[in-house]
């Protein structure tokens, strides 16, 4: 297949057909255009759902993580410990502040940060450690906190593949650390096309990020002084107005996303050349994970039949404009066997069953070629 024959099945599926454009044109027509009174609602909402007093929506996941990072004071000297398996957004946040991304490496079998390297990393620049929650995956946030007993250190959790998930105590990730941080941009499970938001429970905190997200003076009415560094971080109601109507879709979304993981999961079950990365118990994770040393060879197979996949992305580790004491020359086995199967919450059983049947078709193949 060429590059530019259209897939029949995409990597991911989603949907911007539920009343979303009505709501916009509503927001329009009413002049909401910039943050205003629907952004706020919108943060109530998310508020509401998952247990927070306080939500701070912002133009990207990324731009949450940078906001969180300048309003715990990351600056440049300071250390931010970061997973090695983790979009690179969180680490190029650290770096704009002019602070060090140390890396630490992730579980074996799962990309989530490794708690038990975490001591080792700490030094007395320590600044902040960033947790990612990647799937939906979750982390041990109170062995963190053992670690970092009686130190000045701040945990961050970026939440932006974890929206749903929750702990073993039922509380949602993001929501257990000082700050956590979501993405809404197209490949999750609700979407506003771009965009993000901050939650925190700390009354403080929240009045730093609030204000930090216009230029340190969005809760001033008359600007007389400038008071703290900021800049423009603001939403917009027109992308909280598709935000709100994304929300009332979410439960039937993980209710959703969860069986088609379980068909993956029957149907991958006898593979021995490719592993599937189950979610755990109230967890959900937006995306199919395996690991195959056979990745790009089934990624072709898939591509001849119109199914597009995607390679997991390259480890932390491997950058080479990071000031990181980095000494490692090794690829994880994430990055390099790591595949995303077709995912997301409006893909069809029919679909599913037809990733399915070239994946058997190939394993066949390949198992009499041995």
């Amino acid at each position: 297949m060429d590059s530019f024959t259209k897939y029949e099945i995409p990597w991911w599926s989603t949907s911007f057909d539920n009343g979303e454009e009505i709501a916009v044109s509503n927001a329009v027509k009413n002049k909401n255009i910039s943050q205003g009174e629907i952004t706020k609602d919108f943060e109530k909402i998310i508020s509401e759902y998952l247990g927070v007093p306080h939500v701070i929506a912002v133009t990207s996941g990324s731009s949450a993580l940078l906001l969180s990072l300048l309003a715990m004071g990351v600056k440049p000297g300071d250390e931010v410990i970061v997973p090695n398996r983790t979009w690179i957004a969180t680490a190029h946040a650290v770096t704009l502040l002019g602070a060090t991304p140390i890396i630490v490496d992730t579980e074996p079998d799962i990309q989530i940060m490794n708690v038990q390297e975490i001591e080792s990393k700490i030094t007395n620049k320590t600044k902040v450690i960033i947790p990612v929650y990647m799937n939906g995956h979750k982390i041990d946030i109170e062995k963190i906190r053992q670690i970092i007993a009686g130190r000045n250190i701040k945990i961050l959790e970026d939440a932006a593949q974890a929206l749903g998930s929750k702990d073993k105590n039922g509380n949602f990730l993001g929501t257990i650390g000082d700050i956590g941080c979501f993405s809404l941009s197209v490949a999750k499970i609700i979407s506003t096309g771009q965009g993000g938001f901050v939650v925190t429970k700390d009354d403080e905190t929240a009045f730093r990020l609030r204000n930090m997200r216009t230029h340190g003076v969005e809760n001033t009415i008359q600007v007389d002084s400038w008071v703290m560094p900021g800049f423009n971080f603001r939403f917009t109601d027109i992308l909280a107005s598709i935000g709100i109507v994304q929300m009332g879709l979410l439960d039937k979304r993980i209710e959703r996303i969860r069986e088609i993981q379980q068909l993956y999961s029957a149907g991958l079950q006898n593979f021995q050349r490719i592993k599937l990365i189950p979610n755990s118990q109230n967890t959900i994770g937006p995306y199919i994970e395996v690991l195959s040393p056979e990745r790009k060879k089934i990624m072709d197979e898939l591509r001849e039949h119109r199914i597009e996949s995607r390679a997991f992305y390259p480890d932390v580790l491997s950058v080479d404009y990071f000031k990181s004491p980095i000494n490692r020359q090794t690829k994880s086995i994430f990055s390099e066997q790591g595949l995303y199967l077709p995912s997301g919450p409006t893909l069809s059983n029919l679909e599913v069953e037809k990733v399915l049947n070239v994946i058997w078709k190939f394993n066949s193949n390949e198992i009499i070629r041995l």
